[in-house]
């Protein structure tokens, strides 16, 4: 963004202007988060569901423990209903499998498939061969002092969605509830 074009009458400044003030690292991280949010609907065309579907399949993918229905619902923000037709519609795609929980016999997991996989692996190449490219062209320093970087945000970005309120303070007002800013 021009300098002079924030500065104008009018314009409006805010966590995403590019302030003097901020770094050229965390203007261009912030560029990478922006382009992130559009990778699930990427995704989800490449493969040809819904983003929704799509957002499950990277839930089970990446939890390293088990998830049935209800907790796969949770994450997502869908009810049970809901997360019973996501799941009954991947399973018939051949993305997803129900199993037998390993530790609790009157519950069911959910596994991402071979074929889930794959297709998955293979929506992404595209976009994963280009990162390694990048890669590529750092140093072995500056590749560990990236990773160790992208590590730290990562953990920055955790701690702020853990932190953050359960609702809204208007919401929580209204049902008369204190927010932390009171």
């Amino acid at each position: 963004m021009d300098s002079a074009a924030s500065t104008t009458p009018g314009s409006r400044r805010g966590p995403y202007s590019e302030a003097p003030s901020t770094s050229g690292t965390a203007r261009a991280l912030r560029e990478v988060i922006r382009a992130a949010s559009g990778t699930p609907g990427a995704l989800a065309r490449r493969l040809g569901i819904g983003v929704t579907d799509a957002a499950a399949i990277d839930h089970l993918a990446a939890s390293p423990d088990p998830l049935g229905p209800v907790e796969l619902g949770n994450r997502l923000g869908i009810r049970s209903a809901s997360a019973t037709v996501l799941v009954d519609r991947l399973v018939r795609a051949g993305h997803l499998a129900r199993t037998p929980h390993p530790r609790d016999r009157r519950r069911v997991a959910l596994q991402v498939t071979d074929q889930g996989y794959d297709e998955v692996s293979a929506a992404l190449r595209p976009m994963l061969a280009g990162i390694e490219q990048a890669v590529d062209r750092l140093t072995p320093e500056q590749a560990v002092a990236t990773a160790t970087f992208l590590q730290e945000v990562a953990e920055v970005m955790r701690e702020y969605v853990v932190t953050a309120p359960q609702e809204p303070p208007d919401l929580a007002r209204q049902r008369g509830i204190r927010t932390a800013d009171e």
